[in-house]
């Protein structure tokens, strides 16, 4: 793997598998899925999201460290989630974030912020420094004071106070695509949007050498 990340994953079940399909491939089976038709051209408003799988990031991607081997992250991260307790809100929404669509919590998402925090303190020795190349690419320029600060400290800029969990479903569109997509996804994913909605574990994923990230291992939120 060139990289590895934290995110949550719907288990297996109706959610899942619309996700999955929308975005026209399965994180765990790693297989292509077809879109469903719903008047979208979906390949072409999905290429970012359909690379990462569905998934709401907790820890964003990075490169381990050296001397860090897979075995001792999976050990560290059984270990945090055996100590962290599952969050519950309300539910979920469609929401147009600067662009693009994502589905975003309803409800007090503190505690979720919070346990976001934990992972990426607790597994943070396991990342490697930013390279000047990976820190170029986040456009520090255009962070604020404090988002450059957790740049340069966490190795992302929207973690902590920053921290905005969301689902993506597409990458960026210009309106009026944009509205017309919010319309009819809101309406497809309307019948298996968890009410309310739970977090219970967290997937260990990893990106395979094609890009492509796949999930590893599923961990039970048991404190």
């Amino acid at each position: 793997m060139k990289r590895y990340a934290v995110y949550y994953a719907p288990p297996a079940g109706e959610f899942w598998d619309r996700a999955s399909h929308w975005l026209g491939r399965d994180a765990v089976t790693g297989a292509d899925l077809v879109p469903p038709d719903l008047g979208l051209e979906a390949a072409a408003l999905t290429r970012d999201p359909r690379r990462y799988g569905f998934h709401g990031t907790v820890k964003p991607p990075f490169r381990l460290a050296d001397g860090a081997a897979l075995p001792a992250l999976h050990d560290a991260m059984a270990d945090l989630c055996a100590r962290l307790a599952p969050v519950q809100m309300l539910g979920l929404r469609l929401a147009n974030l600067h662009g693009f669509l994502a589905l975003v919590p309803k409800g007090d998402t503190a505690p979720l912020a919070a346990l976001a925090a934990e992972v990426v303190k607790g597994l943070d020795r396991f990342r490697a420094p930013l390279t000047a190349e990976e820190i170029a690419r986040r456009r520090p320029e255009r962070l604020s004071l404090r988002q450059r600060e957790l740049l340069y400290q966490w190795g992302y800029p929207h973690v902590m106070e920053e921290f905005r969990f969301h689902l993506t479903l597409t990458d960026r569109l210009a309106e009026p695509l944009a509205k017309q997509a919010a319309a009819i996804l809101s309406a497809h994913f309307a019948p298996v949007l968890p009410q309310p909605f739970g977090i219970d574990s967290l997937c260990l994923f990893g990106e395979c050498q094609d890009g492509l990230f796949r999930l590893i291992h599923r961990y039970t939120l048991s404190g």
